[in-house]
């Protein structure tokens, strides 16, 4: 009896083991150097087409790539392999990786949706991975974005962060959060914070696709997209469960930050579940100790006693206020009930406090603060997805994706003017629907096929409410924006064909159709209209060329289009954007569009240089400015109390942008990296009278220099950070009358003084699941504020943060 039981505690467990080997086969990645697990590897097969990526044991299931001849297996920071299903099998499925001291290629998703090696895209893409982020320590989505040295941020209040892309920015740029546009019908075209509602601490990968992406992902996308990937659930490789995450906590002193963040990962066979918690509290942000005096804030506005009170500040570097909260929440569950399907259910959920827009209390009136409030409500965006993608070779497809998505997105603004009781309070809520299926298909040799739908509705609800402070009396106000409905149609195919080893070509044409339906309320402007209808459709197309000579060298080109279509804040909001001027709605706006080119070269010397250059150009077209208007024949208007001139967004001749971007990564010697990134452009739009103006969003050069050093427990580094000067004369019009924003020159005309500072990072791994990251920003303390904001940036910061992976 003893000896059958010991047989089928050994013959069983045989049994289920080959059972499993009949349905998956797993591959182990290990470090060359200390056979360390590696987690994140991406392994990708064109025929048959496969993709998968190792978990924290440096496994994955490859059994979909049986039969191939050529499987690369890539990892930042390591040698590429290119092996073949067959020599993999005879190695006992174990691959051994050796570190280099460059950044390789890797596998990207946000040019095309799909698995593509960076290197075979026309396209300038960059790749922002967990690891970067964790040694970085971002506060927000948009400092993350800032780290790359490659995206300009425009900030008008301490919760906020604009990104500028190659002279766009705002509603000419796209939001992507997992294959999902977050632009809405509301994104305005001055400068907007909703990236800050990605949450740093659960992005899996970050994507920054420079350059129109119209084709695969439609309007709005002229500058730029930012594809944010977040945690997506792993499951188990083998039949053994486990439970994987990390814990951090951070403390910065420049704005008191108090930050805590948990996630976890717990994986079986079929199914997974991730859970991720981040919150946020920062205090007043300090400014530095040298630079203009101009910047410094001297005195606030507090209510007492029912009165407003100019009060001296105490600190005139501590910038009051400007503190505020957020947490962040992401919930995910996977099933994959074969190993041909794969299903995801996905619930963010992200809020912020109050907080206030400081650019806007900066502002006076006849000596006086002109408001003695203004700030948002909480921001809050919400967003459930179900995700289905199937892989199987078929006459229609290789692998499809169903996206099927609904978002909420509510912001409210509030403001009061000086020693004014009432209190207007503009609310807006939108639900966002969106459908995208998207196909993948191999069409002979070299031929790779992508193409899919996309179906897109906005629902717009926006309130007024004025409120009497001293009696409480609420009453209807006037809206920001007029009830509307925004839809969007569209259809995309894209085609790549690799003629041979040395050239890849691309292109691809999609077909969108948008319509807007807006009724307004002329209960408090006279409004010459109760109703507006717009309907633009559009073809947009690329075509990218990718030429590999051999000898480390790349050489790309591509010509692409691109589009906006006016959406509702574009037509309908009324504002005040600036002291004596209101914006009002325009019925008459038309689509602008967009024709981009770039030229790039990127060259390798083994593993020592790296070097790349890359010149871009774009015309718009029909493009969308804020211009003088009238209403009902009349060129000012009575707005909160104040006699304003009308203006309105419309229909210009058009603007271009020029530039450059540059990179260099130069080995010194194992572990010793230097890398630089620089960025330079012009832009002009043209005026109603022939001249020309500085594009606004076309910001000045920029860039940053890193020198690091790595061994196998720590990592330090030395990052110098840099901005050029725009002058009064290169600053645009609109820009001038805001001289609350900027320094003045020696005339005491306003202009954005250049600057550089020096920050200093160091990460150490503690024990073997424990790190302790540390960091000194702005070390000389560097009074400065990037060009544009409404806000000064942090002054010497120490920051400090535990994080511990289990």
């Amino acid at each position: 009896m003893l000896a059958l039981t010991n047989i089928k505690r050994i013959v069983i467990p045989l049994l289920f083991c080959a059972g499993v080997t009949c349905h998956s086969q797993v591959i182990t990645v290990k470090e060359a150097a200390g056979g360390a697990p590696l987690e994140g590897v991406t392994l990708v097969s064109e025929h048959p087409a496969s993709f998968a990526v190792t978990d924290r044991n440096g496994q994955a299931d490859i059994a979909s790539f049986r039969g191939s001849r050529r499987i690369e297996v890539a990892m930042l920071g390591c040698q590429t392999a290119v092996r073949s299903f067959q020599s993999l099998e005879q190695d006992s499925f174990l691959l051994f990786l050796a570190a280099t001291s460059l950044p390789l290629e890797e596998v990207v998703v946000s040019a095309t949706r799909w698995e593509q090696r960076e290197g075979e895209v026309p396209q300038t893409i960059t790749t922002i991975t967990p690891k970067a982020v964790a040694f970085q320590n971002p506060q927000t989505a948009a400092d993350l974005l800032g780290t790359t040295g490659e995206v300009f941020i425009q900030k008008s209040q301490q919760g906020g962060g604009s990104p500028m892309i190659r002279g766009f920015a705002a509603n000419r740029v796209l939001i992507v959060v997992d294959g999902v546009r977050m632009n809405t019908a509301i994104f305005r075209g001055g400068n907007l914070q909703n990236v800050i509602s990605v949450d740093p601490f659960s992005l899996e990968r970050t994507e920054l696709l420079f350059g129109p992406g119209s084709v695969i992902y439609g309007s709005d996308a002229l500058g730029g997209v930012m594809s944010f990937n977040t945690l997506n659930p792993r499951l188990a490789e083998t039949t053994a469960s486990f439970v994987s995450g990390s814990a951090t906590l951070r403390h910065a002193t420049a704005n008191r930050e108090r930050t805590a963040h948990v996630h976890a990962n717990a994986a079986w066979k079929k199914w997974a579940l991730v859970s991720s918690f981040t919150y946020s509290n920062y205090g007043d942000l300090r400014m530095g100790s040298h630079g203009p005096d101009d910047y410094l804030r001297r005195e606030y506005v507090q209510r007492v006693n029912g009165q407003d009170l100019v009060l001296q500040n105490e600190n005139p570097r501590l910038q009051l206020p400007t503190g505020y909260r957020q947490f962040n929440l992401l919930e995910k569950v996977r099933f994959q009930p074969g190993k041909h399907w794969d299903i995801t259910l996905g619930f963010q959920y992200a809020a912020t406090s109050d907080f206030d827009r400081y650019d806007r209390l900066l502002r006076y009136r006849d000596g006086l603060p002109r408001s003695a409030e203004w700030r948002y409500g909480p921001q809050r965006w919400l967003s459930n997805q179900l995700a289905i993608s199937h892989t199987r070779a078929n006459g229609l497809y290789d692998e499809m994706v169903l996206r099927a998505t609904f978002q909420q997105f509510e912001e409210s603004r509030i403001d009061r003017d000086f020693n004014d009781p009432l209190r207007r309070t503009r609310l807006e809520l939108v639900d966002a629907y969106s459908l995208n299926l998207d196909f993948q298909k191999a069409a002979g040799k070299g031929h790779q096929l992508f193409y899919g739908l996309e179906l897109v509705y906005n629902d717009v609800n926006s309130r007024g409410k004025d409120t009497q402070l001293d009696s409480g009396e609420t009453n209807p106000g006037p809206s920001r924006y007029p009830l509307a409905r925004w839809a969007s149609q569209a259809a995309y195919l894209s085609w790549r064909f690799r003629l041979s080893p040395r050239w890849i070509l691309h292109s691809g044409a999609r077909f969108s159709s948008q319509q807007l339906h807006a009724d307004f309320d002329n209960r408090f402007y006279p409004f010459p209209f109760e109703t507006v209808n717009l309907n633009n459709g559009a073809l947009t197309g690329n075509a990218g060329i990718t030429f590999l000579p051999g000898d480390g060298w790349r050489i790309r080109a591509s010509l692409s289009t691109g589009f906006r279509s006016p959406n509702v804040d574009d037509m309908g909001k009324v504002f005040d954007s600036a002291p004596g001027l209101v914006v009002v709605p325009n019925p008459d706006l038309a689509a602008e569009y967009a024709w981009s080119g770039e030229l790039g070269v990127v060259h390798q010397w083994r593993e020592w240089i790296k070097w790349e250059l890359t010149a871009f150009y774009t015309l718009l077209d029909n493009a969308m400015v804020q211009r003088d208007f009238s209403l009902n024949g009349q060129d000012s208007i009575l707005y909160d109390g104040e006699l304003s001139r009308v203006q309105a967004v419309q229909n210009a001749a058009g603007a271009r942008v020029a530039g450059l971007q540059t990179g260099l990564d130069l080995a010194l010697s194992r572990g010793l990296l230097l890398s630089a990134r620089f960025t330079w452009q012009r832009g002009e739009e043209e005026l109603e009278d022939g001249t020309t103006d500085p594009l606004r969003h076309a910001v000045p050069w920029f860039g940053v220099s890193r020198l690091s050093y790595s061994r196998v427990r720590w990592r330090a580094e030395a990052a110098l950070l840099y901005c050029g000067e725009i002058s009064y004369g290169n600053l645009p019009q609109e820009e001038r009358a805001k001289d609350y924003l900027y320094a003045g020159d020696a005339a005491g005309r306003p202009y954005s003084p250049a600057w550089a500072i020096i920050n200093l990072k160091a990460e150490c791994r503690i024990a073997k699941d424990w790190f302790v990251n540390v960091g000194l920003e702005n070390m000389t303390d560097r009074r400065y504020r990037p060009y544009s904001s409404g806000i000064a940036a942090a002054g010497r910061n120490f920051i400090l943060s535990i994080r511990a992976n289990f």
